[in-house]
């Protein structure tokens, strides 16, 4: 089968490196470079753990989406997750971090619960006397996305796909599997799987009652000169507690270091607008932090990225069929994590049909 991937961040590279390996044909399309810096997936590193709200059914999944990353290592002779394992600061009761507990304790996933004291013994970096308690777990890290991009690009060339970029598909007719190039060039396939994140509602506008677009931005930051080797070695910080909605990815295989919260998302109607950083913006997006990080100020920003993702209501992934189409969306924000995954699974639907089998695992439906 001939397939069309529009899309080239981790859900499409996975579905096309999964088509690939069916034995199906792949031609995929990105708007920009591979890897693309304005793509959900296109930052240096995203997080990966184990730790959900019970009710979600997402931790579960985390396991077969370890399988399907040693999967792609093996594949591309490149391993690019920093496996450093995860901590949660919880500073008031039933807050998120508090909730990521309860989940990975209904799961029977162990964690090694702290005091403050010892927190902070341990990360020097936490301020003492800001938060109730804090608890680690090897299970977790950073995957590195702009070396997994640049690796599955070289890949798919070596093994037969014709990889496309700064190639923008500017419509798609679903019942026809027929899309439309910037340049007015089109290509048909018996197949079209969308992946085009942020963007999917450029190419399909009525899907604007499921998914809301966001704009957000990242800080990256320089430690204080005698805490760095502290960040050198920390785990990644998966949610700093109270109402933050705060996580941070530690100085980690030459990447920068990272803050990002949820209370910085603000919605936008399209996702190419505002991307370029306001002044203080890094500023804004480090103070968040304090507390339970201590010294806050003494943190350099560096650099400002911004990012667009697409939400649905219950923050779950959507797959929506449309004659020959296939829409994958709703990265949500934490779908990075299981892009291996996501990809094998499309593949496998599109290799046999069965469309509801993969909606239901993609919303954590089939445990």
């Amino acid at each position: 089968m001939d397939v069309i991937v529009v899309g080239a961040g981790i859900a499409g590279l996975s579905t096309a490196w999964s088509l690939i390996k069916a034995g199906h044909g792949v031609t995929i399309l990105e708007q920009g470079p591979i890897p693309n810096p304005l793509a959900a997936s296109g930052d240096h590193h995203r997080i990966i753990r184990r730790a959900y709200r019970a009710d979600t059914g997402y931790g579960q999944l985390i396991s077969e989406a370890y399988g399907a990353w040693e999967e792609l290592w093996d594949d591309l002779g490149e391993n690019h997750l920093d496996q450093r394992g995860f901590l949660c600061v919880s500073r008031e009761p039933g807050d998120e971090a508090e909730e990521y507990r309860e989940g990975m304790e209904a799961g029977g996933w162990p964690i090694e619960l702290l005091t403050p004291e010892a927190a902070v013994e341990r990360w020097s970096f936490l301020e003492a006397g800001t938060f109730r308690y804090a608890y680690f777990s090897p299970d977790g890290g950073a995957l590195h996305c702009r070396k997994i991009a640049g690796a599955m690009a070289k890949w798919l060339r070596a093994h037969g796909a014709n990889v496309r970029e700064n190639c923008k598909v500017t419509a798609v007719d679903a019942e026809a599997g027929r899309v439309t190039l910037a340049d007015g060039e089109s290509l048909r396939a018996s197949r079209v799987v969308v992946t085009a994140g942020a963007w999917v509602l450029k190419l399909f506008p009525e899907l604007g009652d499921e998914l809301k677009t966001y704009r957000t931005a990242l800080a990256y930051v320089e430690p204080p000169a005698d805490l760095r080797s502290a960040w050198e070695t920390a785990p990644v910080i998966l949610d700093v507690g109270g109402k933050t909605d705060g996580y941070m990815i530690p100085l980690t295989r030459g990447a920068g270091m990272k803050f990002g919260s949820g209370l910085h998302k603000v919605p936008t109607e399209d996702a190419d607008r505002n991307r370029t950083a306001i002044a203080g913006e890094g500023e804004q997006i480090r103070d968040l932090f304090s507390p339970p990080i201590a010294r806050i100020k003494e943190y350099r920003v560096t650099d400002v990225v911004t990012c667009a993702y697409t939400f649905t209501a219950d923050e779950k992934f959507l797959a929506r069929e449309k004659g020959k189409c296939l829409i994958i969306s709703a990265c949500s924000g934490h779908g990075y994590k299981f892009g291996a995954a996501v990809g094998r699974r499309v593949a496998l639907a599109v290799g046999d049909g069965d469309i509801d089998r993969l909606k239901h695992w993609l919303r954590a439906e089939q445990i």
